[in-house]
């Protein structure tokens, strides 16, 4: 038996996100447009930046692929 304590919260210390190959469409300007409810940088929901490092790379991808439209919805093309 260890005499090293156990930790409190074992299963979420042990959580470890997988490596990813999709990187954060992140621009560094973070500010909710509180009119479309998305970020004015990168377009993507509060929703999405919260569980953007949750998301498999395949929910990643999808999100990627809504920005140009949110984008071009936001400047009215």
């Amino acid at each position: 038996m260890s005499s090293r304590p156990r930790p409190l919260f074992a299963a979420a210390s042990a959580y470890v996100p997988a490596a990813s190959d999709v990187a954060s469409p992140c621009v560094s300007v973070c500010k909710m447009d509180p009119s479309r409810d998305l970020c004015e940088g990168c377009f993507r929901t509060l929703d999405e930046i919260a569980h953007w490092g949750l998301y498999d790379d395949d929910e990643k991808r999808a999100v990627i692929a809504s920005l140009p439209a949110r984008r071009a919805a936001a400047s009215g093309a």
